[in-house]
């Protein structure tokens, strides 16, 4: 049986992730991301995400197979309490349970900070092609996110036009007095 370990995220992990991430971006629309991030902007995503929000891998047996994080959904502070989360795993490693253990992970670490509202924007074909299926939102419904918007053909990559949706998973109540967000490294 395979060791499973879900930390936070360090500084020399980039150039693992930049790997994990560049088959997504070479191969697929699941980002729509044409070039892949040198290590110095990768290296900037991570210190500019883990400011305020969790930012973690999965490891197996050790190796990086997968990452995830949350990122700010919109820049005004009414919306403070919602966030966007992000989630990449090493091609081929789907389908395993890695995914949904580390985006629990994450969403646990988000509901300390006070977040209420979780949202993902998914690229999302009006046919699937060898590019892009529509996994990602199943994924995404299987852990309890639902559709609340979808944008038409407002991605363009390989030549072809994809749609993009968003999907909102509630995770707090939504009180009169509300406290307010605490970053990340505040509450671990």
């Amino acid at each position: 049986m395979s060791e499973v370990n879900i930390r936070e995220v360090r500084f020399e992990d980039a150039p693992r992730l930049i790997e994990i991430y560049s088959y997504y971006v070479l191969n697929t629309v699941i980002t729509f991301e044409y070039e892949v991030p040198s290590l110095e902007e990768f290296e900037n995503r991570i210190r500019n995400i883990t400011r305020v929000y969790p930012y973690t891998v999965l490891e197996v047996d050790g190796k990086i197979m997968g990452y995830a994080y949350a990122g700010v959904f919109k820049g005004r502070a009414a919306y403070d309490w919602a966030c966007e989360m992000t989630i990449y795993l090493e091609n081929g490693i789907q389908k395993k349970g890695y995914g949904k253990l580390l985006y629990q992970d994450l969403e646990e670490r988000l509901k300390k900070m006070g977040m209420k509202n979780l949202y993902a924007c998914i690229g999302y074909p009006e046919v699937e092609d060898e590019y892009l299926t529509r996994n990602s939102a199943q994924f995404h419904e299987h852990l309890g996110f639902e559709f609340c918007g979808r944008f038409h053909k407002c991605g363009y990559k390989f030549n072809r036009w994809y749609d993009m949706v968003w999907m909102e998973k509630n995770v707090g109540e939504h009180l009169a007095d509300t406290e307010p967000i605490r970053k990340y490294k505040e509450v671990r």
